[in-house]
């Protein structure tokens, strides 16, 4: 073993024995967990077990598995044994805990018990981002991104789903019928061999025809008309790929300069549709500004939303979605119709003017009709529509709309901003989640679960920005 770097004897006797300080640098990110989370005060943020109780067996204090809690998720440790495991072998933990080792059910049991308690420490950290000035501009940009629950695909059910398993399950008893008929023409010992099997295929269908129907009758009491075995909070949502996922949908607004998750949210509806003012409102709370920008993509694109975003303080920008085929058709569009505000009229491709006729609810909105009666009369009549006249509906607040795309149109790099900057903590969150998202059930286990990932997210940018001492000093401050 000459000429190698030699390791000290294992036998070998210390001395002056070595201080567990002297293996954690100054610029470890445990140093960084330690101090923010001392600098907590739990018992107003909702943590049990702040105060001891008197009598018992004393417990572990919160501190101390809350910055287990963080450890882990800052390094990609998300398992209870997991982290049983760790406490007891690697030595940062074990600085960071006092060489405290909880065993995994105290672990899972303080995640379960302090979910309010959690998600206030997910929000109280992005109040200090805000007290250190990382909020300079006040735009964020919002998406939603749909998470794996551990419910699998084949234990969530719909009614199509059911009657088509039931229609499956006859189609079999009725070929394991007529296989027994054949069975009954074949010699004796034949006959009796395969005539035990088919029956006790005939009995497995029948009791998952029993499973089935009672499945059934759930879905026509639950309220969505899905049903979940594993997790019933979870739905099924659609994605890009064809068979889609069984999990939750993700609402996250993010800071546009630094990428910070300013405001998150866990929801079981698949659709983005009616989530902009609420993410968006949360967002603007959080950096306490009078005026937010808000940046989101087609699939938020709602009139109800937009207008409430506005009454809020809050001015949306998000791309108008295609759903007209006068265009793919080769027709005019709607947007080739001018509004004439003054007149209350529109002003058509030809010069000709469209009056308003009525005005009628549709979809929880007021929606205003407008049309020509000398529409018989126009040569472009056939670039126009195949119907008698071309009726151009307008939205009680379409004003805002047109507004809205006004500053789209005066700023075209914003959905690009969008896109590099609220896509990519979604992909780094299921990057550290791995192929399986969540670990928990139910929407409150799930929004705890995610507060965890998100602090992690924000804290270890924060790291990455200030640095870890720069990171204490602001603690400090």
């Amino acid at each position: 073993m000459k000429r190698y770097i030699q390791g000290a004897d294992r036998t070998q006797s210390i001395l002056l024995p070595e201080q567990l300080d002297d293996y954690v640098t100054e610029d470890n990110p445990v140093r960084a967990i330690d101090a923010f989370v001392d600098s907590l005060d739990l018992a107003s943020l909702g943590f049990d077990g702040v105060k001891p109780a008197q009598t018992g067996r004393p417990s572990y204090h919160p501190s101390v598995l809350l910055k287990l809690y963080i450890y882990g998720y800052l390094n990609r440790v998300h398992s209870t044994r997991r982290l049983e495991r760790e406490a007891q072998r690697n030595i940062e933990l074990m600085w960071l805990v006092n060489r405290l080792a909880p065993d995994f059910k105290t672990i899972a049991d303080f995640r379960r018990d302090n979910g309010s308690g959690i998600r206030s420490v997910c929000r109280q950290f992005v109040v200090l981002c805000r007290e250190v000035g990382l909020f300079a501009n006040a735009v964020v940009a919002i998406d939603g991104s749909k998470f794996k629950a551990v419910n699998a695909h084949d234990r969530n059910f719909t009614q199509g789903k059911v009657a088509k398993r039931l229609a499956q399950i006859n189609e079999c008893i009725e070929r394991y019928m007529d296989a027994l008929d054949t069975a009954d023409r074949q010699t004796p010992d034949i006959a009796e061999a395969r005539t035990t099997r088919l029956n006790e295929k005939i009995e497995t269908m029948k009791a998952q025809m029993v499973k089935f129907k009672q499945i059934q009758e759930g879905l026509e009491q639950a309220p969505v008309k899905q049903v979940s075995l594993t997790d019933p909070d979870a739905r099924a949502m659609a994605t890009s790929t064809s068979r889609g996922l069984v999990g939750y949908n993700v609402q996250t607004a993010v800071d546009t300069t630094h990428h910070l998750i300013v405001a998150h949210e866990v929801t079981n509806n698949g659709s983005d549709r009616r989530q902009l003012a609420r993410i968006a409102k949360q967002a603007k709370t959080a950096m306490a500004v009078n005026d937010l920008q808000a940046i989101a993509d087609r699939g938020y694109f709602n009139g109800e939303e937009i207008v409430a975003c506005e009454q809020n303080g809050i001015t949306p920008l998000v791309s108008k979605p295609q759903t007209s085929s006068a265009k793919a058709d080769g027709r005019f569009d709607k947007e080739d119709f001018v509004f004439d505000a003054e007149a209350g009229e529109y002003i058509c491709p030809a010069g000709r003017r469209l009056i308003w006729r009525f005005s009628a609810e549709e979809r929880g909105g007021l929606i205003h009709k407008y049309w020509s009666s000398d529409c018989h009369n126009c040569e472009m009549r056939g670039k126009c529509t195949p119907s008698k006249n071309r009726r151009v509906s307008r939205y009680d607040h379409e004003s805002s709309l047109e507004a809205m795309q006004r500053r789209l149109d005066m700023n075209p790099d914003l959905m690009r901003i969008r896109r590099r900057t609220v896509e990519h903590p979604f992909g780094t969150l299921k990057e550290w989640m791995g192929p399986n998202h969540f670990r928990t059930k139910r929407l409150e286990g799930v929004g705890t679960e995610m507060s965890l990932h998100v602090l992690a997210y924000n804290m270890k940018r924060v790291m990455k920005i200030l640095g870890i001492t720069g990171f204490i000093e602001a603690l400090a401050a």
